[in-house]
């Protein structure tokens, strides 16, 4: 990582109080809390947007980009997440929803659980072949997929090496537009995002040459174009536009995924501290018996995500309706005629320095001896007094520059002045 990553949690200065609520729950100690207000370091944040969650007085704001951006095309696409579907109480017809998004400005709709099906179609191939290290990890959560690539490089092998289904989705349906005879040049791609870590990874094009995207959209922007049109929708204006079965809305909800495998032998979890317990059981050796796993870093899947407007527990709930009434599935890669190269990474994502204190190991050995003789030094207390997370962590922004060589903790020194009171 470098300073020139997306920023996609930003800080408003304004409504930071500095309660040191993000600071002590980020999973990365990606924040500091100085001066009486928040600062991220980009360089160790995964996007995950549990500061956006957790922030009391909404000082964390996710970004992406405006509802407007389509109108820079001339035909414009909508991928929606499969979430989108899970935010508007009593649906039983996805056609209602894409129907909808027709209606408020898009000319077309490709649903990223189409794409999903395939992927899932294209792992079990790749799985069944053993062409990737057990436990296969899924690399459908940008935010996990970040946290690996930046603190678990020993896991990176495990990682299963599939393209996200919405940069398939998106690619197959400029194709589908493209057949049209639209020119390249007037088609627009805007996928709608669940969460902070999607528009990173989308953006960015991790796992690809480039983007494949010409914008990306929140779900609760769009919901709140979508919810009056939606209401509003007369059986003569829905058009039978769904292609996608239980399997691939099913991605939205931890376990979907899993599912398509067809493999007893797996393990889902969600919630970015089980997600880092995981991996650390993965890490030591702990952790057997399973063959692959399914890592989401919201609550639920990304049911959970910050960009959603309902309750995690209810959208997966109404994710299990929309189910009942689907098919198994309506896509296979024989169907698309791709070779399963097309759903593979182009390029392997690289390894980042994030959460490490140096790719040189010998300099890496002597930043932890300095750290720990520092932090041997201090209360071990972890009372975030000094605007780090931890003692560990004001021990490390000593050693890399961070803060002042001098800078002293604290609780120590009111201990000091209290004693010598």
């Amino acid at each position: 990582m470098n300073g020139d990553k997306l920023h996609t949690v930003t800080l408003n200065t304004e409504k930071c109080r500095g309660c040191v609520t993000c600071m002590k729950r980020c999973p990365t100690e990606a924040i500091r809390v100085r001066d009486g207000k928040a600062s991220i370091i980009y360089d160790r944040c995964i996007s995950c947007g549990e500061c956006v969650r957790l922030c009391p007085h909404h000082a964390k704001l996710p970004t992406y980009d405006p509802f407007d951006v389509i109108n820079s095309f001339k035909y414009k696409i909508a991928v929606p997440a499969p979430t989108l579907f899970a935010q508007f109480p009593g649906l039983r017809d996805i056609n209602v929803v894409l129907s909808a998004l027709l209606e408020i400005g898009f000319d077309d709709v490709y649903e990223v659980g189409r794409a999903a099906e395939l992927v899932s179609e294209a792992s079990k191939i790749i799985f069944n072949r053993g062409e990737v290290k057990l436990p296969a990890i899924s690399t459908a959560c940008p935010a996990v997929l970040e946290l690996i690539l930046s603190r678990y490089h020993n896991m990176v092998d495990n990682l299963l090496p599939v393209q996200a289904p919405a940069d398939i989705a998106a690619q197959l349906a400029r194709e589908k537009a493209e057949r049209k005879g639209i020119p390249p040049e007037d088609i627009g791609v805007f996928f709608i995002s669940p969460c902070p870590a999607k528009v990173l990874a989308l953006k960015e094009g991790i796992g690809l040459m480039q983007s494949r995207f010409d914008g990306i959209l929140s779900i609760s922007e769009v919901c709140l174009r979508l919810q009056g049109v939606v209401n509003k929708m007369t059986p003569d204006k829905v058009k039978s536009l769904s292609k996608m079965g239980r399997l691939g809305i099913s991605w939205a909800k931890t376990g979907g995924e899993s599912n398509g495998l067809y493999n007893d032998r797996y393990l889902a979890a969600d919630g970015i501290e089980n997600v880092i317990s995981v991996l650390d059981a993965l890490e030591d050796k702990t952790l057997s018996s399973v063959d692959f796993i399914e890592l989401n870093a919201c609550p639920g899947g990304c049911v959970g995500g910050v960009l959603t407007v309902e309750n995690p527990f209810i959208a997966k709930a109404r994710i299990q309706a929309i189910n009942k009434i689907l098919p198994d599935h309506l896509n296979s890669l024989a169907a698309t005629g791709k070779s399963l190269s097309f759903y593979t990474w182009e390029k392997a994502p690289d390894k980042t320095e994030g959460l490490l204190l140096s790719e040189d190991r010998q300099n890496a050995m002597q930043k932890m001896i300095a750290i720990n003789e520092i932090y041997a030094k201090l209360p071990m207390a972890d009372c975030g007094l000094c605007g780090a997370p931890s003692c560990k962590a004001f021990a490390e922004d000593i050693v890399n520059g961070r803060i002042p060589k001098d800078s002293k903790c604290p609780r120590l020194e009111k201990e000091k002045q209290d004693d010598a009171e």
